[in-house]
Parts: structure tokens; sequence; C-alpha cells
């Protein structure tokens, strides 16, 4: 394993690293969620297109005044173009 790859474990350190960082509670960091956009996304467009898409639904949520539900609405959102995405 290289030093650039986390295993699942560090995942979480790194999570609860950014949640006291930035004074995040549990849900205001959906690690699930958010993996599962980049894998929608990196799998319907390209790979590089899902960090750049993860940061995208956290601008579109935050605009919204980031609730939880303006969250998933904006993941939805995003997973729902990829996966009509034509290459």
């Amino acid at each position: 394993m290289s030093e650039r790859t986390l295993p699942p474990e560090a995942l979480d350190t790194w999570a609860a690293a950014l949640r006291e960082r930035f004074g995040l509670g549990e849900d205001d960091l959906p690690v699930a969620l958010i993996l599962d956009l980049a894998r929608d996304v990196a799998n319907g467009v390209a790979r590089p297109a899902a960090p750049f898409s993860a940061f995208a639904a956290g601008l579109v949520a935050g605009r919204a005044g980031g609730t939880d539900e303006q969250i998933r609405e904006a993941v939805a959102a995003i997973t729902a173009l990829a996966s009509e995405w034509e290459h």
C-alpha cells in the first residue's frame, strides 16, 4: 500500500479530524453518501469528475441552505445527471 492510499479505517480517522477542525457533527459529513456520489460519477462520467462533482454538490447544497435534505437533493441531482451522461 502506498503512502497515498488510505486503509478503510484511516478514512474514518480523517473524517473525524475534519469534523474536529471545522466543528462539524457526525451528520454534517456523510461519508457514505459522498463516496457513493464519487463512485457513480467516476463510473458514469470519468474518474477526474468525481472530486469536482463532490465539491459541486457541497457548493450547491451550501448555497441552498445546507440542510441534510438539501445535501441529499444536490447529490441525487448530480448522480442522476451522471447516470444519464453520454460519453
